[in-house]
């Protein structure tokens, strides 16, 4: 696809709006208008050219939530470097291998990381903490340079950033985000949405995750809007902001509106104070959409994955209680195709691996041809994942390719089993996994995670409530109950991570 030119994001709405709130701490101590958000951006750039960063130079950051990650975002724009989020959940000894991948030879870091970055450090490395009050600390070294002007072009094809993503397998690999990405989201996303100028939006998922960036927050810089920041998911903190009516659109993984629900003030909350509700990552059970639609909030569930720079699909108010389930239909600036094995589309109604296409999906993984070769062919983006479209046009996950399992012949999707059990009032979230048997070549074993102040029903009554909706096949042979479960950022189970299946934890 040819690249065509995209303009400063950041500079032209501190033209339209210098004074419009751009960020803020949500407990209010620091904020800033468009205007001092470019302007420190241009001068974080200065910062970057003043310690030799050149285009195409990668920059890494290790950090929590915080505005000086968007504005180093920005600043790498202006000079045509890569910002390189670093995931702070890591040990260095998981860091270092990606810091040699992407061979960022530049670190900023928070006060938190600092002792995590000192053991990524090396002769050729320069490190800068964000929180250091002295002379070489990042503040002291913005306000002693005059703002950078840069480039005011980013053509649309270019790397803007990378994100290291092990997803559900455990192996990481950067994911190449250029500027004409971050455009289809802001357009997916926006128009689907109908985000505005005046909106509230709020930043806590982790910024090593593509939804930490692009859902809503840089979508709503594009647009001029606010963005309240914390430095993560605080329960007590985003309740209280609800409640306050301080957002205006609200994105959340399903393990975050479960917690939601699960607070002691959730049912004294006015949900329809928020005016827009987002879900994305993993699948959202019925019972919680139904649990948030019976206060006035609808929950639009979505599907796309860091290669789509996120936003694919999204479900559409009108139609979300009609459509329970569903991720709705391919945005405007996505393509989707449902495949089988033999390459061809699928028949109508039948799962297929979604393939997507359009301005949105990435150039392919970074340092990686082999895998591009393989994930991306004559434009389009095999995902891994398996959907099924109904008569309307609308979407349902099925589950991972990689997740499908055989239980005597029969192909096994662990999505519609866990979509069962999480339907269980005494079940707040279940995960299913093939594991070998002798007879049947493999059989399922369910992770079962109880709901707070309730007591699961034995193995054997789980079976029967799901005998009367599925298969006897799928039904799961093995019941383990765990505390909770490994997660991504995105909040996705990380099927490869649950302990084996062990006779202490096993349901009775």
């Amino acid at each position: 696809m040819a690249a065509f030119p995209l303009f400063d994001f950041l500079a032209r709405q501190a033209e339209l709006g210098p004074q419009r709130a751009a960020m803020e701490t949500a407990d209010g101590s620091k904020k800033r208008s468009y205007r001092q958000l470019h302007r420190r951006s241009a001068r974080a750039a200065a910062l970057l050219l003043e310690l030799g960063v050149s285009p195409g130079d990668r920059v890494a950051i290790l950090c929590r939530n915080r505005m000086e990650f968007f504005e180093l975002l920005f600043a790498c724009a202006r000079v045509a470097a890569i910002l390189v989020p670093l995931n702070w959940r890591m040990p260095a000894s998981e860091l270092k291998p990606i810091m040699d991948d992407c061979s960022a030879n530049w670190l900023f870091h928070g006060a938190e990381d600092a002792s995590t970055a000192q053991r990524l450090n090396n002769a050729s490395r320069t490190a800068i903490d964000l929180d250091d009050v002295a002379k070489t600390g990042y503040e002291s070294r913005l306000e002693r340079l005059e703002p950078a002007t840069g480039r005011p072009v980013w053509p649309s094809d270019e790397t803007w950033y990378l994100i290291y993503t092990s997803g559900t397998t455990g192996t990481p690999k950067a994911v190449i985000q250029t500027y004409g990405m971050a455009l289809a989201n802001y357009v997916n996303l926006s128009q689907a949405l109908g985000m505005r100028p005046d909106d509230t939006t709020l930043n806590f998922l982790p910024l090593f995750h593509t939804a930490g960036i692009n859902i809503p927050t840089l979508p709503a810089l594009m647009l001029g809007s606010r963005v309240l920041i914390t430095s993560g998911f605080d329960l007590d903190v985003t309740v209280n902001l609800m409640d306050a009516g301080a957002i205006d659109i609200f994105f959340g993984v399903p393990a975050v509106y479960q917690s939601i629900s699960l607070h002691p003030e959730f049912p004294n909350l006015d949900l329809t104070k928020v005016r827009c509700w987002g879900s994305g990552g993993a699948p959202l059970p019925d019972t919680l959409f139904r649990q948030f639609a019976d206060r006035g909030a609808t929950i639009l569930s979505g599907m796309g994955m860091t290669e789509t720079g996120p936003t694919a699909l999204l479900m559409d108010a009108a139609n979300a209680h009609r459509k329970i389930g569903s991720v709705g239909k391919p945005q405007i600036m996505t393509d989707v195709r449902l495949v089988g094995p033999d390459g061809k589309a699928v028949a109508p109604g039948e799962a297929g691996e979604v393939w997507y296409s359009g301005l949105g999906i990435t150039p392919g993984y970074y340092n990686r041809p082999e895998e591009t070769s393989t994930a991306i062919r004559d434009g389009w983006l095999r995902s891994g994942d398996l959907a099924r479209e109904d008569e309307d046009g609308y979407y349902y996950v099925v589950g991972r390719l990689k997740d499908m399992y055989i239980s005597g012949g029969e192909n096994v999707f662990p999505a519609e089993i866990e979509h069962l059990l999480a339907e269980l009032p005494e079940v707040l979230e279940a995960a299913v996994i093939g594991i070998p048997d002798e007879t049947w070549g493999e059989i399922g074993c369910a992770y079962v995670l109880p709901r707070p102040g309730h007591t699961l029903p034995t193995a054997a009554e789980l079976s029967g409530a799901l005998k009367n909706k599925l298969a006897h096949y799928k039904v799961p042979k093995r019941y383990m109950v765990v505390d909770d479960f490994p997660r991504t950022g995105a909040g996705k189970i990380q099927k490869h991570l649950l302990p084996k299946p062990r006779a202490e934890t096993a349901l009775k």
